[in-house]
Parts: C-alpha cells; structure tokens; sequence
C-alpha cells in the first residue's frame, strides 16, 4: 500500500495526537486524479468539516494537471469526502467534544480509487511536541547505540 501514496501531512504528526484514523473516499475531477498520480498534492494547512450531514475537506491542495487544458480545476477547491451516514454521525459525535478535529493524514490510491485516511485528532500544546521530540531523539541514539554495537 505504501507505494501508492500521493500525499501525506507529516505537520499532522508533529502538531496532534491521532485518536483514531478513517479511510474515506473523495470526489474529484479528472484532472485532479491524474495530478494525485504524480504526486502533486500538498496536505500542509488541510481539515475536514462536517455541514449539513455530509464531509468536506478545505485547503487541500492539488496542483494542476501539467498536461491539462482549460478545463483544468481550481487547487484550492473544496471537495467532498465519501462516508457512510454512520460513520459521520460518529465523528459527528466525537468532534463536538472538546479540542476534537479531522485532519487528512494521506491521500492514497486503493484498487484503482482515490482515498483519504481522515484521523480524529487532538491538538498538542507547546511542552508536548518538545517531549515527542526528544522521545523521537531518544530512540534514534538507541538504534544508533544497537547499529554499532553489532
């Protein structure tokens, strides 16, 4: 799977504790399935909401089709997500809780279908992302340490 991958948010590890993930289909143009097959998308600054019972992603952006004419799509457009109406009134449940929000971990392609892994995600103060880092630094030495002891 991981060799399908046409975008991750790899800002989404750093700046959030991942509660749960989703996998959720998107609705896209033409145009923007074959500039996700070259990797031209960017997950920086992307979040989903729900409105009106249905998902949408905001300001993820797929750059256009190099190839593409005047029928070429908007990067920034607004773009629904494909969940089941179960699923969705619960995140819906999930999100109204404090500090909860959806962030697009990776778009992916599944079988030939463009997918977005969704996580329930919490946000993380200051002091916790210097933890995560020195825990991630800790474990590098570690393997270093193994690495040249062997």
């Amino acid at each position: 799977m991981e060799n399908n991958v046409a975008a991750t948010n790899r800002k989404a590890y750093h700046d959030y504790f991942i509660e749960e993930t989703y996998e959720a289909g998107i609705s896209l143009l033409g145009t923007e399935v074959k500039s996700l097959r070259e990797g031209k998308a960017n997950l920086k600054d992307s979040y989903a909401l729900i409105k009106n019972e249905e998902i949408f992603l905001f300001n993820c952006h797929i750059s256009p089709y190099s190839h593409g004419n005047i029928q070429n799509h908007d990067p920034l457009r607004t773009r629904k997500l494909l969940l089941h109406k179960k699923e969705i009134e619960r995140l819906l449940g999930k999100i109204q809780q404090k500090g909860f929000t959806l962030i697009p971990l990776k778009i992916y392609f599944k079988k030939g279908k463009a997918k977005v892994e969704l996580g329930l995600c919490k946000g993380k103060r200051e002091y916790e992302k210097r933890e995560s880092i020195k825990k991630k630094e800790a474990q590098r030495e570690i393997q270093r340490q193994l690495r040249s002891r062997n």
